[in-house]
């Protein structure tokens, strides 16, 4: 419906434009694509949802974000170009009716196109383009011996999203193996609902390389709470699937517990929680489980998928030095520059993307390297993080 309304009020202010058309073949055309195109994506929303229930789980998640994205493109533009024309018509008293018009026209028309081809750009030429944040973070408490210690961090994968095109991550496979670090770090969503999604990227994924240690996290995708299941007994066989799978990419999955590594007699413990997110998210993390072993261990990490946990349950409340997050995606939207940084998902989660720091210790949360929903990413691109311990 409100993707109708709208087209409805952008018709009616594109017919006032089109009056500078001369040609009626131009203006016809412009009338007859226009509501070709609304027509098709309504009926094709009406008819994928009356169609979800029969249809098989990968094309379901194919269209659904096939469609996403072209109402995306064709609402939010369409939505600007109606408001800025209606603005200006009923707020200028300065011009003439033809000087109104034309200057209308172009203003109206740049408020339109110009979100549409960012949309666009978000979509087929951002959404791959993977990014290396570099970080250098210092603490006290690091051991001598972990001096330099090379971290990449990778969160939210997705791979669902994907449709089996694995050529997508060479790439940033490349990328991470490139800077040769010592700990990969996975924080969780390696799917949107089912273990299906990962049939053939063992071969993929069991490319990367670390020197001391390959350790990972579920987040919240991970554990079908998002689909319907026949029986408890089939969602409970697609979780252990998903489980099993960090075996086949040599990855340690962390569930609740602790891992303690040793270089020449000194040590750190890497920590990973199973999610823990404030409601509607389950908390099937235990973070006290997971510290019963390393009390004595002075330097800790912990892998955590939702950053919500840190301020609830990590900061203030243990001795963590660094906590490692996602789940936020950065929203796939956004301001991304130096010194400016700002995603509507932030009026959600006080600690959505960067660094993070409370005294002695520090949350980086990531934008995630995969995509789930809108097929796009404005303005946040996909990312690996690069940090670096020091003393």
């Amino acid at each position: 419906m409100a993707i109708l309304v709208v087209d409805v009020v952008t018709f009616y202010w594109l017919l006032s434009i089109t009056q500078l058309i001369t040609s009626s073949v131009i203006k016809n055309s412009i009338y007859i694509a226009f509501w070709v195109f609304t027509i098709g994506l309504i009926t094709g929303i009406i008819l994928l949802k009356s169609r979800l229930a029969t249809m098989n789980t990968y094309r379901k998640q194919w269209l659904i974000s096939s469609f996403y994205g072209l109402s995306v493109s064709s609402f939010v533009p369409k939505l600007i170009f109606a408001s800025v024309v209606s603005i200006l018509y009923f707020t200028n008293y300065v011009f003439s009716e033809k000087e109104s018009l034309i200057i209308i026209s172009i203003i109206g028309l740049f408020s339109g196109f110009l979100p549409f081809f960012i949309i666009v750009y978000g979509i087929f030429r951002t959404l791959y383009r993977f990014k290396i944040r570099y970080l250098k973070i210092k603490f006290e408490g690091l051991p001598k011996n972990f001096e330099g210690l090379r971290i990449i961090h990778i969160s939210d994968l997705h791979l669902g999203s994907f449709n089996f095109r694995y050529h997508i991550l060479d790439r940033a496979i490349k990328l991470i193996n490139n800077v040769a670090p010592d700990f990969i770090f996975f924080t969780g969503d390696l799917v949107n609902n089912y273990a299906w999604e990962l049939k053939g990227w063992d071969k993929v994924l069991k490319q990367l390389s670390a020197k001391k240690g390959k350790y990972a996290v579920l987040g919240n995708h991970d554990y079908g709470d998002y689909s319907k299941w026949k029986s408890l007994k089939m969602k409970k066989s697609n979780f252990e699937l998903i489980k099993y799978f960090y075996k086949k990419i040599d990855f340690k999955l962390l569930l609740n517990e602790a891992d303690i590594v040793e270089i020449d007699g000194e040590k750190i413990a890497i920590l990973g929680v199973e999610n823990w997110g404030n409601p509607p998210f389950k908390q099937y993390g235990d973070l006290q489980k997971s510290l019963k072993n390393v009390d004595n261990i002075p330097f800790k990490i912990l892998l955590s998928h939702d950053p919500s946990h840190w301020k609830e349950e990590v900061v203030e409340s243990t001795n963590i030095a660094l906590t490692l997050s996602g789940h936020t995606h950065g929203m796939q939207a956004g301001i991304d520059l130096k010194n400016k940084n700002w995603s509507p998902i932030q009026y959600k989660y006080k600690h959505w993307a960067g660094l993070y720091k409370n005294h002695k210790q520090c949350l980086y949360v990531t934008r995630g390297l995969g995509w789930i929903g809108f097929p796009g990413r404005l303005g946040m691109r996909p990312e690996i993080t690069f940090i670096e311990l020091y003393k």
